[in-house]
């Protein structure tokens, strides 16, 4: 007879068959009920709905909402397909929210659907499914997009509302400027007689500088006849100007991001003090702060280390293969890389404050930070060699977020632009604030940005002539908490109010980070 780890064995083989085959939404047909029982007990599946799963890790807490966010979107492609096969697509509004690279997971998705029921379907963690029982788009204006059914982009813009263009500006913006030619979208403005339409289009792409587009659409819908009137449908004009041709919808994102971003942070922050006349006197309070830097910035990551743990690694005294002190081996792992990786990072601050343009020397040393922060885990075993060869080739995700960071493919338009935005800007609180936020906002690694992200927040302090300033596990939840509010809603205040206070505090010489007694 079977024991029970062994039952367990074959359910797992069972889920990992389906996982194999692409399955993130699991009905319950999929898998016998003996297995499905066996798998729901002991944590590895997690129910969505009566007869729907999805894979889930037995090491969650109770209320972890990860594996739900982490599984929404291929879950809902899923689920709609079987329910309603291909009469279905996503609204106007959540696809060209998608094509700008908005992956966020929403409260409602809203669906059309001729078969759909109007009525909303309850999901995990108050989301929920609405599906509008309302026409499609012809086929030729439907695509596919990781398994999800969205308008083309040019019906996308043809059918949003006007108030997609005043409450998601950064979604439409980025959109607009992936459109390369009017025509893109005059022959469904001629062919519907769109004349309101084709009045809003062309005042939102002058609003992002692309007169040309505009004045094409006005001119091919007067000559068939169409009286129609420019109306500009933002709220705000653009405060920065768009290249002709942006690299990727992601990409053009975050530079309207950034724009949109700098000035509300500008407002907010402690004005910089300049560079420091003595380099060697505020380089050795870099050096003399690791400890306390080290014990926060692990502890925020859910690393147990203490004062005593951080100094035996820097000192080399550790050996977590056989010293029972250091029996929690992935903490110790983890303490002598961020030492490793603070002596990289000292260098390039020695580098800025000797006056080199601090986004320039980001770009060029963030690698070598990161590979010394996972050198120890490399020498271990724990991770290949190839594993520090840099950004990340597969998906990631954040913690309980509900932001999605973009594809292995976008990072790599991502960065190359991020750190041109940090080496052009000209304000020292925007390079601090935004260095941070967009550089986890990207999670361009697998693991350790969030660390990457305080590293290049201080080297940016540096720049400014701000002392380096640590984030307190105490405030682990609020500063968590920021990081949603700027990367799901886009409103940066909380975070930029967050670090302004940590950063003001340390100017005035008041210790906000201490080390446990």
């Amino acid at each position: 007879m079977a024991t029970p780890q062994e039952k367990l064995a074959e359910a797992l083989e069972a889920l990992k068959a389906l996982q194999d085959g692409g399955s993130v939404a699991i009905r319950s047909t999929d898998l016998s009920r003996l297995h499905r029982e066996r798998l729901l007990k002991n944590g590895f599946l997690q129910e969505v709905m009566k007869g729907w799963y999805i894979p889930a890790r037995p090491d969650e807490t109770a209320g972890e909402s990860t594996a739900w966010y982490a599984a929404f979107w291929p879950f809902c492609a899923a689920y709609l397909r079987t329910r309603f096969k291909d009469e279905w697509c996503l609204s106007p509004e959540q696809s060209l929210a998608l094509h700008a690279g908005n992956q966020t997971v929403p409260r409602q998705l809203s669906v059309r659907a001729p078969k759909g029921g109007n009525k909303p379907t309850a999901l995990p963690f108050e989301t929920s499914l609405f599906d509008i029982r309302a026409s499609l788009p012809s086929e030729r204006d439907i695509i596919e997009k990781d398994g999800l059914r969205v308008y083309a982009m040019p019906a996308a813009l043809t059918e949003v509302s006007p108030a997609f263009f005043q409450n998601h500006a950064v979604d439409a913006r980025a959109a607009l400027a992936s459109i390369k030619d009017a025509s893109e979208v005059l022959a469904l403005l001629l062919e519907g007689g769109h004349t309101t339409i084709a009045g809003r289009l062309a005042g939102a792409f002058r609003n992002i500088g692309r007169n040309r587009i505009a004045d094409d659409i006005l001119s091919a819908m007067r000559a068939a006849g169409y009286d129609v009137r420019e109306q500009d449908p933002f709220e705000t004009q653009l405060s920065i100007q768009l290249p002709r041709r942006e690299v990727s919808p992601y990409a053009g994102r975050m530079r309207l991001m950034w724009g949109d971003m700098r000035e509300r942070i500008i407002e907010r922050f402690p004005e910089a003090p300049g560079k420091p006349n003595d380099i060697d006197a505020y380089l050795k309070r870099v050096s003399d702060a690791y400890v306390t830097d080290a014990y926060h910035s692990l502890s925020i990551e859910g690393y147990r280390v203490s004062p005593a743990l951080i100094e035996r690694v820097k000192s080399g005294d550790w050996n977590p293969e056989s010293d029972e002190r250091d029996r929690e081996h992935r903490d110790a792992l983890a303490a002598r890389g961020y030492w490793l990786a603070y002596q990289e990072v000292l260098k390039s601050l020695e580098v800025v404050l000797r006056g080199e343009n601090p986004g320039t020397v980001a770009d060029e040393d963030h690698g070598s930070w990161y590979r010394a922060l996972f050198a120890p885990s490399v020498t271990a075993g724990i991770l290949r060699p190839a594993d520090l060869a840099g950004y990340r080739s597969g998906s990631v995700y954040i913690r309980r977020s509900m932001h999605v960071p973009p594809s292995s493919e976008s990072v790599r338009d991502a960065m190359p632009l991020f750190f041109e935005l940090l080496a052009e800007e000209t304000d020292p609180a925007v390079r601090v604030v935004l260095g941070h936020f967009i550089f986890v906002y990207i999670h361009p690694y697998t693991d350790g940005n969030g660390r990457m992200g305080r590293f290049l927040m201080n080297i940016m302090l540096g720049a400014g002539g701000y002392p380096w300033t640590v984030v307190p596990v105490e405030r682990r939840a609020a500063y968590m908490a920021a990081l949603e509010d700027a990367s799901v809603r886009q409103d940066i205040v909380p975070f930029a109010d967050i670090l302004g206070d940590l950063v003001k505090a340390a100017m005035e010489g008041k210790q906000q980070a201490t080390l446990p007694t």
